[in-house]
């Protein structure tokens, strides 16, 4: 091993804004990178000449991909200004700057690399280093990544799965195959130099594909040194980023997305990609998967597919949930228990408790009639209908999950992803500059270098878990202040809300206490969300940075991890509350319940608590699709524009491609995690709270349809190349939030014989059984309403919702045998329809296999051909063997 190799090897952590006052990090034992890693690396040793790129004059090509001898491809570009032209004084930070960055380019033409800089069309202070990595280099170093390539054409005929009815439908909608031809399919293996003769090579300049020669470009450029001092070097181009050596780093589009490129060789994938896919005219197309993948690589691919699937199957629950919406629309004239509340005779002469002490006062019944037909809360979410919705959606979600493997299985296989996580992940650059402890391999029984001891891992996952902890009780107490927030802001507008409306007289019946206590408190509820959201996003990433992952893969396991906890408890913490807590521990007029000891708790709604849940979806799906696309699709399309103002030049100059794509947005480290995310915390709505909100999968249809577009128009040309738990939380939103068990009870047990007094079953006279009835002589002093309308006359009771015995009663104020029969329907309904889906759940999951029989076969017979492969080599190896032993031999004759 080469003697640089005995170096330690660093990664600055530092800020590199004040360059001359970098602080070194020095370790007390040696870290080498292993050959198996990075096999080229060289280093130039310390005080060492080091040679210079050579620049060349744009050739006035706009669409070429290569060098000036139009040969070698440019596989990745670097982005710097150039310090000899800056107007300032040539302080050190900027000198330092020039050194790391010619040390930086000599290591990687060292390594193999080919550099060629050319300066800017636009602003000459600019220079553009264009890469390129040879033949040889790329076997190297596909190798390495195991990256997995054709042996022959797929000789199988492949046969239609009776599950894969999708594609019946949709394959009338895909792109021309003029267009996009379907890609050729290949049995593939793992790439291996020495057996290169053994795989399906027809061109070397097309072999390996554009995002292959990027990431392997891109995995050396995060690994090559920038600087030695003694014992110490420092390495990766990310912190040349960050501290200003260089301005960008990124691949190249093959051309401009909206003009086909004049150049005669390019396959205009960007183009077709706009047309085809991006362009609103294609909304109705299906997209062309392995055509992104091959532009964008595996990750991007697997996002799209997913989405797309996502959202294909959105469309059945969206119909079932519309016709849920619909069939309680149609029957909401028909509702017993509505009619009774707007009934004068029946809401008009129900008096009903104060909702809070002393200022508020008694009121009927059927003054809140006007707001529920508005918001239609007493049938069209609370019905029927809602119930079988929510078996639906709970038996969807496994049909969803059974599905997706499947088709899973397949883009695994298509797609050479299937022995991705049998493979030896690389370790991250980050990971191994602090590799400074000795261990013996667990595996391998063979001493291997690691960053930190048992003891310090554990003080660093131990702080991670604390820190998310904390964040997660900081979330808790805003949900506490949010619900002390809607006592007090309720107090007040039971106050002064019909007054203040006193002018707005067509809005005034429509305007409730609770209604604008529910939409403020939800509106404040996602801007505290949001907040959160963006600081706590930062604390991840700094505590994620900090535990050190070892590969990409656990760095991207652990912060999911910690992402998923937070926006789990950030976004659905408040919908719990509203539909599991509020109104259910009040008391009774006479003993209310405080928060703190001195809010009176809340109560809900006399249609109950299901349509605040439902304003509370609302605003937070609705509020969050907004803020998404500003965040994701205007920003970056203002920042374009703006840039492209300031750097306008003239229509006779010709910019090169490489500049066009450096006056584009880049794409974060964690771009298409935050999508993931987002889409995640959507299926967590669609699924958990449907029960609700039955039109929550349209919505979320609606939404995937232009997020879908959205996204692909986004990255073609705004950005550089680069379900348990749903079915208990349903069938417990039937059960504790809707009213839908209270009214199955008293339609089957109270409205006959022996507790009721109708001859046949019946849900009249409900709203009456359902309100308990207090004496107003029985309020305390702190709670004693000081007005009492006019109408009041001399009343001498109340009523409130609840389930409880009437004044006089021997139990008066306790539970009656009506809420424990509530109880015990609740339980049971929860059990019973828990055990429907699961068993569901387990028929589904027996039928549906998880990998097609096609693809297994497929699996088989590539296994078999590497074998062969294989053995092959092997018998080639012994028989070179033999036969240089047999020369030997006869030369000693």
């Amino acid at each position: 091993m080469n003697e640089s190799m005995d170096n330690i090897i660093e990664i600055d952590f530092l800020s590199e804004i004040k360059l001359e006052g970098d602080t070194e990090i020095k370790m007390g034992m040696e870290v080498v990178y292993s050959q198996e890693f990075l096999p080229t690396f060289e280093t130039i040793p310390e005080g060492a000449s080091v040679p210079k790129v050579e620049k060349a004059e744009f050739n006035g090509k706009s669409d070429s991909l290569f060098f000036n001898d139009g040969v070698r491809r440019i596989d990745f570009v670097l982005v710097y200004e150039d310090e000899d032209m800056k107007e300032i004084d040539k302080n050190r930070t900027f000198q330092k700057r020039k050194q790391r960055r010619e040390y930086f380019e000599a290591s990687l033409m060292k390594m193999g690399m080919e550099l060629e800089a050319a300066r800017s069309v636009v602003d000459e202070k600019l220079l553009f280093v264009k890469v390129h990595m040879p033949w040889d280099m790329l076997c190297t170093y596909a190798e390495v990544l195991h990256i997995k390539l054709p042996i022959q054409p797929n000789d199988l005929s492949t046969t239609s799965s009776p599950f894969n009815f999708l594609s019946c439908i949709t394959r009338h909608f895909y792109p021309s195959e003029d267009l996009i031809a379907k890609e050729t399919e290949y049995f593939t293996a793992p790439f291996e130099k020495d057996r290169l003769e053994y795989f399906y090579v027809k061109d070397r300049d097309l072999f390996f594909t554009p995002s292959m020669r990027s990431r392997m470009a891109y995995y050396i450029l995060s690994r090559a040194p920038y600087e030695v001092r003694g014992n110490i070097k420092k390495f990766g181009v990310t912190k040349l980023l960050d501290g200003g050596v260089y301005k960008a780093a990124y691949p190249l589009h093959d051309c401009r997305f909206n003009v086909r490129s004049k150049e005669e060789e390019c396959p205009n994938e960007r183009y077709l990609l706009y047309n085809e896919w991006a362009h609103p005219k294609s909304f109705y197309k299906m997209q062309p998967l392995d055509l992104i993948r091959k532009y964008y690589g595996e990750k991007i691919g697997i996002y799209f597919a997913w989405l797309g699937f996502y959202t294909a199957m959105l469309a059945l629950a969206a119909i079932v949930g519309l016709g849920c919406f619909i069939y309680g629309y149609t029957t909401q004239e028909t509702s017993t228990w509505s009619k009774e509340v707007c009934d004068p005779l029946i809401g008009g002469n129900i008096v009903m408790c104060p909702q809070c002490d002393k200022e508020c006062t008694y009121w009927r019944l059927n003054s809140t009639c006007e707001s529920s037909k508005v918001s239609n809360k007493l049938c069209i979410f609370d019905n029927y209908g809602t119930l079988v919705f929510a078996v639906f959606m709970a038996i969807w979600v496994t049909v969803f999950l059974e599905f997706w493997k499947r088709y899973q299985a397949e883009l695994e296989y298509e797609w050479d992803t299937v022995e991705f996580l049998e493979q030896e992940e690389q370790p991250r650059p980050e990971y191994e500059a602090k590799c400074n402890h000795e261990r013996i391999n667990p595996v391998t029984r063979v001493k291997e270098k690691v960053p930190y001891t048992a003891c310090g891992r554990c003080i660093r996952v131990s702080l991670g878990i604390g820190t998310v902890l904390f964040w997660i009780v900081l979330i808790l107490a805003s949900v506490v202040a949010i619900i002390v927030y809607r006592l007090a802001i309720f107090f007040s507008f039971s106050t002064r809300l019909q007054s203040d409306l006193k002018e707005l007289e067509p809005f005034k019946e429509y305007v409730t206490a609770q209604m604008a206590t529910s939409v403020t408190a939800s509106i404040i509820s996602f801007v505290v969300i949001m907040v959160l959201n963006i600081l706590y996003e930062r604390v991840a990433i700094w505590i994620t940075d900090f535990e050190l992952p070892r590969t990409k893969t656990d760095y991207e396991n652990s912060l999911t991890l910690k992402m998923f906890l937070f926006q789990f408890v950030n976004y659905y913490s408040s919908c719990f509350y509203i539909a599991f807590a509020k109104g259910k521990v009040v008391g009774y007029p006479g003993q209310p319940v405080y928060l703190l000891g001195k809010y009176r708790n809340e109560e809900c709604d006399p249609g109950g608590c299901l349509i605040e849940l439902t304003t509370q979806l609302t605003v937070i799906m609705g509020g969050k699709a907004i803020w998404n696309n500003i965040q994701e699709v205007l920003l970056p399309w203002m920042k374009n524009l703006i840039f492209r103002y300031c750097t306008r030049v003239g229509s006779e100059k010709v910019i090169p491609r490489w500049e066009q794509d450096y006056q584009l947005q880049p794409i974060g480290k964690l771009g298409l995690f935050y999508e993931y995310l987002e889409m995640v915390i959507q299926f967590g709505f669609v699924t958990l709270f449907v029960a609700s909100f039955p039109l929550a999968p349209v919505l979320a249809l609606v939404n995937n349809l232009f997020e879908i577009r959205v996204d692909a128009w986004k990255i073609i040309t705004q950005f550089r190349r680069v379900a348990i738990l749903a079915v208990a939380s349903n069938a417990m939103i039937i059960a504790f939030t809707s009213d839908m068990i209270p009214r199955l009870v008293y339609y089957w047990s109270f409205s006959v014989y022996p507790y009721g007094d109708h001859s046949s079953h019946t849900m009249q006279g409900y709203i009456n059984n359902t309100l308990s009835v207090f004496d107003i002589q029985d309020f305390s002093n702190k709670s004693r309403p000081l007005q009492t309308p006019y109408w009041f006359n001399n009343s001498t009771t109340c009523r409130y919702r609840d389930f409880r015995y009437p004044p006089g009663h021997h139990r008066q104020y306790e539970y009656s045998i009506y809420y424990w029969h509530v109880i015990a329907a609740k339980m049971a309904f929860i059990i019973v329809v828990e055990h429907i889906v699961y068993l569901t759940k387990f028929v589904l999951s027996y039928v549906i296999p998880d990998v097609p029989y096609t693809v297994r076969e497929q699996i088989k017979r590539e296994k078999y051909l590497s074998q062969v492969i294989l053995h092959e080599t092997n018998l080639k190896l012994k028989r070179e063997s033999c036969l240089c032993q047999d020369l030997q031999y006869l030369q000693v004759l």
